[in-house]
This record gives C-alpha cells, structure tokens and sequence, in this order.
C-alpha cells in the first residue's frame, strides 16, 4: 500500500512575531534587540515535524487580511506543501516576549473565525482527497458551534468512512469528537477534565481516561501532563503511563505538537503501536522543550 499523506488542519493561523530583550519592566518603553517573523498554529506545528520525520505532509488553513497574505508568504517562501483558504477575517496576530532569565511570555490576538465561504471551500478541498489518507484536526475551531460549520461536522463525520482521523483539540470541538469513532484523540490532562464537569479535582488522569475509553466510541486515546507520566489507552482498554525523559525546560511552546506529529508518524506511517508510538515521540518533544523555536531541536 502506498504511504498515507498526513494531512494538518489548523482553524485559528496565527502571524506570530518573536522579541528579544535584555530585560524588560511594566509601564516602560522596550527596545527588543532581535526580532524574527514565523507562522503559528498547531498544525502547521505538527507539518512542520512531519516533514522533518521524513512523512509526506499537506498543512490545511485559513488567511485573511495583511497577516494572513504575510503568513502565505512565508510558508511559500520555505516550499511548505499548504493549501491556504482565503476567509474574510483578518489572520490574528501574536507576539513572544523573551528575556535573559525571565519565562517565555506569549500574547495572542482574538480567535478569527472562518466565514461561511472558506468553510465550503475547505469541505470541497478535502471532499477532493483520495482516500485512505490521514486528516489531524490540530488546536482550536472558532467559531465550531455556528450553523455554518455544519456542512465541517458532516465532513469530518464523512471522513471516518474514507480515511484516519486524528483530533488534538479542545472545548466544543473536542466534546463533540468524543462522541465519534475517531482513530486518536491527543490532549492534556486539562482538556480531558472538561470532559467530567464536576469531577473531583483530585482524580486521577488515569481514572479518567479509563472512563472516557468505555463511555466514548474513540479507538485510541493520549494524555500528556508536561513533566509527568503520560498516558495511553485504546477503546475499552486499561491506561498505560509512560514516563517523559527529564530536560531542563527552555520553553514548552509546541512540545504537544511535536509530540503529535511524531506519534501520527509511527502509527500510521510506521505501523507502530499505541505505547510504542508514544515512547518514541516523548524524547523528541522533551528536547523541543529543552530548546527555542519549534521542531528546531538537535536530533534526540
């Protein structure tokens, strides 16, 4: 069988700015010393580690406004296999703060939904794809609950019937993925709290998990906690933790995505099973956290 290509979704770009100071105080005027442009969101995040891994990989995404042309032209310029959707909106912005000995500080802009248009156009793009493929649903869906993204569930919905699904989302998207037979769902031990409204605060992630395995048709779960044990477990299965490697954090901005790139990659490229497609990818997302940037990182 021919390799699966990996397809990214990522609904909520972000034109992300980097500045660099010495140091930097409330209520005064900073002068940043270094300065870089790159585009954000989880899914061109997890693109951009796929085709480092070596996997055949298209990022899905929506721009609009100046931001999103500057986004467009950026991933051009660096030969990034995209397919950008024009929405009227315009693409929100962010900026990371960095200082000698103070932690990574990121201020995002609002979430940008897609209109109504971009919606149909991106239903139309996947309805295109070949079979067989695997669609990762990365990171937020503004605007997931409107009357015009019904024609996206159905989509979504379709998908299960010709290719893999994968899901590393969060609030609405995320309860209504539950509820679907999709291949893996990726999230932290947050996001899977929200699943339990009123759950004990102290209940353990594997509890949890282990409900959320035979009340929910998902075949295959992870659940990342930064530093501590990571967990797995498949549809009506028992919890595995896995334990991450120790490293010294520089920043842990798209660790999860590294993490969910490098999983994707072993199980649907590589074959690999579930735990051992997530000890593999552990070590590459604790040395993304080891590092700035990310998927910048030397090889683990």
């Amino acid at each position: 069988m021919p390799t699966p290509s990996i397809l990214t979704l990522t609904g909520n770009l972000l034109a992300e700015r980097t500045q660099e100071f010495a140091d930097w105080a409330e209520g005064r005027t900073q002068r940043a010393r270094a300065e870089s442009f790159q585009v954000g969101g989880k899914g061109i995040n997890v693109s951009k580690m796929l085709h480092r891994l070596g996997a055949p990989t298209t990022a899905l995404c929506f721009v609009g406004g100046a931001p999103g042309a500057e986004c467009a032209g950026w991933l051009k310029a660096r030969d990034f296999a995209t397919h950008a959707i024009a929405t009227g909106g315009s693409t929100r912005v962010g900026l990371v703060v960095r200082a000698t000995g103070r932690a990574e500080t990121t201020f995002l802009g609002p979430d940008v939904p897609p209109d109504a248009a971009a919606i149909a156009a991106c239903v139309a793009w996947l309805a295109e794809q070949p079979d067989g493929q695997v669609l990762a649903i990365c990171g937020s869906l503004p605007g997931w609950t409107a009357s015009h993204f019904e024609p996206m569930r159905s989509a979504l919905a379709a998908w299960l019937g010709r290719g893999r699904l994968a899901v590393d989302s969060y609030g609405p998207p995320l309860a209504w993925f539950a509820t679907q037979p999709v291949d893996l769902v990726k999230i932290n031990a947050a996001e899977l709290r929200t699943l339990f409204p009123g759950s004990a605060a102290d209940t353990p992630t594997s509890r949890l998990l282990a409900e959320a395995a035979t009340r929910w048709p998902v075949r295959r779960w992870i659940v990342t906690d930064g530093p501590a044990p990571a967990w797995h477990c498949a549809h009506q299965g028992r919890p595995e933790a896995v334990v991450p490697p120790k490293v010294t954090e520089v920043s842990a901005t798209g660790s999860g995505d590294v993490l969910f790139a490098c999983v994707l990659d072993r199980l649907f490229r590589r074959g690999d099973g579930l735990g051992a497609a997530l000890t593999a990818a552990l070590p590459y997302a604790a040395a993304n956290a080891a590092h700035p940037g990310i998927a910048e990182f030397p090889e683990p």
